[in-house]
């Protein structure tokens, strides 16, 4: 039997979600909970590979359970899990449905402060930039939706099969003080490292460092640039995943409630 599960992560402790050598990684503190309660090997499928020190506020994986059982899995797991993972739901599917494959729209949120404060630095990433010009910032955000091609914006682009990804969605939002920002933006995939390249350009451009039409010209002309200066991995989250069989909304809203933060668009 199929079971998807939906859960979040704080993900600053460890090496990303996939499980790696010699490296701490979601899945494999997952795996091992779960074999501890079974007592045999239960493999787990993430919905996608997030890096490391980057966060989940939904995530889904799933897993086949050959045997049925008769106590609160969903309890026991999050027993077992630390405080920096939590198990909302267990959800028993109809057939084969793939966590990743099936998977129609993927959500991201980029946190930025401006400011020096010890009680974000797990949060959002911190930069000390308070002049950045948002509004041109918000022009080179705008832009993203219109293009598909976004090989100039990953590492290792020639390991795919294609570089095409449909954004539907991009935005910029800041709070009312000015000190905040979030970089929201929508997709039915992203490439290696692709949004935290995004939004090194995107300060590049806040900061009179690139223009809107060097920015808008890496969509255009496909071409790597020779430096990618991707942002910090802390402040990024993997916010939602929508499924053509599976829409539930995040179970934390941590989005708009961080510290009570009302977001307006740019």
């Amino acid at each position: 039997m199929r079971y998807f599960f939906h859960i979040a992560y704080q993900g600053q402790h460890y090496n990303g979600w996939q499980k790696q050598p010699g490296a701490i990684s979601v899945q494999d503190v997952i795996e091992k909970a779960l074999n501890q309660i079974f007592k045999f090997p239960v493999p787990i499928i993430g919905c996608g590979r997030t890096d490391a020190h980057v966060h989940a506020s939904q995530f889904f994986f799933h897993a086949d359970i050959e045997i049925e059982f008769d106590f609160d899995l969903l309890y026991r797991l999050n027993k077992a899990l630390p405080q920096n993972i939590a198990v909302f739901d267990i959800i028993k599917m109809e057939g084969l449905p793939h966590a990743r494959f099936d998977a129609v729209q993927r959500r991201y949120d980029y946190f930025i402060h401006t400011y020096k404060d010890p009680f974000l630095s797990n949060q959002s990433s911190f930069y000390l930039e308070p002049g950045l010009d948002l509004h041109k910032m918000k022009e080179a955000v705008s832009l993203l939706p219109k293009y598909k091609d976004y090989r100039a914006f990953c590492t290792q682009p020639n390991k795919y099969e294609h570089t095409i990804c449909n954004v539907m969605e991009a935005d910029l939002f800041v709070n009312s003080k000015g000190d905040r920002i979030r970089f929201h933006i929508a997709s039915n995939r992203f490439l290696s490292k692709m949004i935290r390249i995004l939004m090194g350009k995107i300060l590049k451009v806040g900061k009179g460092e690139l223009s809107i039409d060097a920015f808008e010209n890496l969509l255009i002309s496909l071409e790597t640039p020779k430096t990618l200066d991707p942002a910090h991995p802390t402040g990024l989250y993997l916010s939602k995943v929508t499924y053509p069989y599976l829409n539930l909304q995040p179970r934390t809203d941590f989005i708009h409630s961080m510290q009570g933060i009302e977001w307006i668009s740019v």
